[in-house]
């Protein structure tokens, strides 16, 4: 008999603050880093009790050591969940937490779950990107991807080649304007609102406890990003300044279908609309949220016009401005990562996603002239992966959709 789908509600989401590879969390598990996460999603919602959570995805992207031993279910025991509370990971590189969440709230629309948490970590201390990964040789031997694919600073530099406008100066532009809206952010307490703080310890400076992002760089100019050195080519474009950086981090959130958040008196930050993910050349990965937000577009029956707010992953700066010109959107649109990006606070591979819904929810709360949002991410070995959703504080007056 077919089925009624139900809508999908993100409810909440939280993040440890992100640190530096080799730095704040060098001697933290990675596990310990999200069980923080979901233990303080319960916290700020007693209403919800802890056996009618469903399913526990937890994504990342080297799953050995710390992050393995199939996280998500690691994650739901250490984190205090009742046993019959079952769990699982995921892998879709820096998509990873984004899937975590697809991937449940498909669950939730077909009936198979009434709650679920997602999220994902990272620690590139401990799992530098690449470590213990063994490529088929028949990658590069049968000419299936060129070289460069495998490199994912050479893939942003072949976007350049690939859209000559996008000139490092732009690029560098970007890059500033990124860590000045994260300097504001924090300065009008956005960002902190969803930080779980995190102790630390390390042998050179003992115990601590993390409360804000470790990567931003406050009062970064155009200026100084012009003298940095291009580590992927010679007079290359893409530095440490206009890219996002090694980090370590983990998020989580909690979905819902509509009704069962009704019945438990949940609060709706934003409704999922539609979802896609596409392939596209590896050797120039970030253009993928082009074609996945296009398909995930007309899924949803809208147009770029339609969306009024963006929460793009800086993974480098070139690869959100391909996006931009692909659509027309102007560099400095304040539309787009309000509150700044990966490039100032950092990208921890697999978590990512959920910041960007996080940061998006914040974004329909300061306003409700908008109806429409999308987060949306390229994806190593050429992806891009979009998620469509809806602000529940619509106005519908003087309406930016």
């Amino acid at each position: 008999m077919p089925r009624e789908s139900r809508d999908v509600v993100f409810v909440d989401g939280v993040r440890t603050p992100f640190g530096k590879a080799k730095s704040l969390y060098a001697e933290t598990r990675a596990d310990d880093l999200v069980v923080n996460c979901v233990r303080e999603l319960m916290r700020r919602h007693p209403e919800v009790p802890a056996e009618r959570v469903d399913e526990v995805a937890i994504a990342a992207t080297t799953q050995t050591g710390d992050q393995g031993l199939t996280i998500g279910r690691t994650t739901a025991l250490l984190s205090g969940l009742p046993k019959s509370v079952p769990g699982f990971a995921i892998d879709r590189m820096c998509a990873g937490a984004m899937t975590a969440v697809t991937t449940t709230a498909s669950g939730i629309a077909f009936g198979a779950y009434d709650i679920a948490v997602a999220g994902g970590v990272e620690s590139m201390s401990h799992h530098p990107m690449g470590s213990g990964v063994d490529p088929n040789p028949r990658f590069l031997a049968e000419k299936i991807v060129d070289p460069a694919a495998l490199v994912m600073g050479s893939t942003a530099e072949n976007l350049h080649d690939r859209f000559p406008s996008i000139t490092r100066d732009r690029t560098d532009a970007f890059a500033a304007l990124s860590q000045q809206r994260v300097e504001q952010a924090y300065a009008d307490g956005i960002i902190q609102e969803a930080l779980v703080p995190v102790a630390t310890r390390s042998a050179e400076h003992g115990y601590g406890l993390a409360t804000a992002d470790e990567p931003p760089r406050p009062g970064t100019t155009v200026e100084a990003l012009s003298g940095l050195k291009t580590p992927f080519r010679p007079h290359g474009r893409v530095t440490a300044g206009n890219a996002a950086g090694l980090n370590d981090g983990a998020t989580a959130c909690l979905l819902a279908d509509a009704g069962t958040a009704t019945e438990l008196g949940l609060p709706t930050a934003m409704t999922m609309v539609s979802f896609a993910f596409a392939g596209v050349d590896p050797e120039v990965m970030g253009v993928g949220p082009i074609p996945s937000t296009e398909k995930a577009l007309a899924k949803a029956g809208l147009s770029i016009d339609d969306i009024g707010a963006f929460e793009i992953n800086e993974a480098f700066a070139v690869q959100v401005l391909a996006f931009l010109d692909h659509f027309g959107i102007d560099d400095d649109d304040p539309r787009v990562n309000p509150y700044g990006g990966a490039i100032a606070l950092g990208h921890p591979l697999a978590s990512s996603g959920v910041r960007l819904m996080i940061h998006l929810a914040r974004s329909f709360r300061d306003r409700p002239e908008v109806r429409y949002g999308i987060t949306t991410m390229c994806i190593g070995l050429g992806m891009g992966g979009t998620v469509v959703w809806e602000n529940p504080h619509f106005t519908g007056e003087g309406a930016h959709q």
